[in-house]
């Protein structure tokens, strides 16, 4: 197990709690909506989230051209007011072009970044170390380390959590992996060096079971308020009615493990008056049968929401 304490972390930078992964609203026409997305930060805020991540896979950041995203990442700190850390997703395909980012948005004003693996290029282990340790290097703000192997191939493992425990600034893991025997995994290699985050909406109960300082939430950016109960009832041990919100969320939740879970969670979005269901470019807005069953989805939970 290592030995680094994780007490060297700065106290602002421990973070803990709801940090939902935020969508980027667009207008029909591809543009950005700039407005709604200052709204729903609002919103989120008010729900009594512990921080917003902007500009990570569901906030389409692939899609944006480099001022776009700098331009949502000061429309997200102007919304917050001070009130929540804002993070920024750190998704690129050239080290240059993150680390410019990484300096750029730090000069806006972001708290920190969830860092994501080198985006098209499958990097190999040795890779994936430097890749994180320039990041590291590139701004001294605390991060997030993203492990999502399903959708970036590249796999950070317990072992390799350990070898990067010597980055101060590299605070807390998001773990996506699918597999929440991870949680128990990376606790038994490196301890409490880093705060857990679970990034699979429909694995947050087992892994709070397990575990975990918080939740970069999905699917939850719709329905908020509810979000937060399931989260809080969690930290206060309350099981029995944590698994009645869970159930009645489930198949809410389960909308982020789809391919099309940027178009689902903008209609579900979208059916809770919270943002519109625009996506950009490659990515259209679902139709036909599929539409209709996921309408389905999210119109029967919505018929019997909990009253909180």
């Amino acid at each position: 197990m290592s030995s680094t304490d994780p007490s060297a972390a700065p106290a602002a930078a421990r973070w803990a709690g709801v940090f939902p992964a935020v969508t980027t609203q667009f207008h029909r026409d591809q543009s950005l909506d700039l407005e709604g997305t200052a709204r729903h930060c609002r919103v989120l805020i008010e729900s009594g989230v512990a921080g917003l991540i902007m500009g990570g896979s569901l906030g389409e950041n692939q899609t944006m051209a480099p001022d776009e995203k700098r331009a949502v990442v000061r429309c997200a700190v102007e919304a917050a007011a001070g009130r929540v850390p804002v993070l920024t997703g750190v998704a690129e395909m050239s080290t240059r072009a993150a680390a410019e980012y990484m300096r750029d948005c730090e000069r806006l004003g972001a708290s920190g970044f969830m860092v994501m693996p080198p985006m098209v290029y499958k990097a190999d282990a040795r890779e994936i170390a430097h890749w994180f340790r320039t990041m590291a290097a590139a701004s001294p703000l605390p991060w997030m380390l993203y492990n999502n192997p399903i959708g970036y191939t590249a796999d950070v493992t317990p072992e390799m959590f350990e070898e990067l425990a010597d980055i101060p600034n590299l605070v807390a893991i998001k773990e996506s992996s699918g597999n929440p025997r991870r949680i128990t995994e990376i606790r038994n290699q490196v301890g409490d060096r880093y705060q857990l985050f679970t990034g699979v909406d429909d694995l947050m109960l087992e892994c709070a079971i397990l575990g975990i300082d918080g939740w970069v939430a999905g699917s939850g950016i719709a329905f908020p308020k509810e979000n937060q109960k399931l989260w809080d009832l969690t930290r206060e041990g309350r099981w029995e009615e944590a698994r009645a919100l869970y159930r009645w969320s489930q198949p809410l939740m389960k909308l982020d493990t789809h391919v099309h879970f940027v178009q689902y969670i903008k209609l579900l979005m979208q059916e809770t008056g919270l943002g519109t269901e625009w996506v950009r470019e490659p990515r259209l807005p679902i139709a036909g049968a599929e539409r209709e069953q996921v309408l389905a989805i999210i119109r029967k939970a919505l018929a019997c929401r909990p009253g909180l």
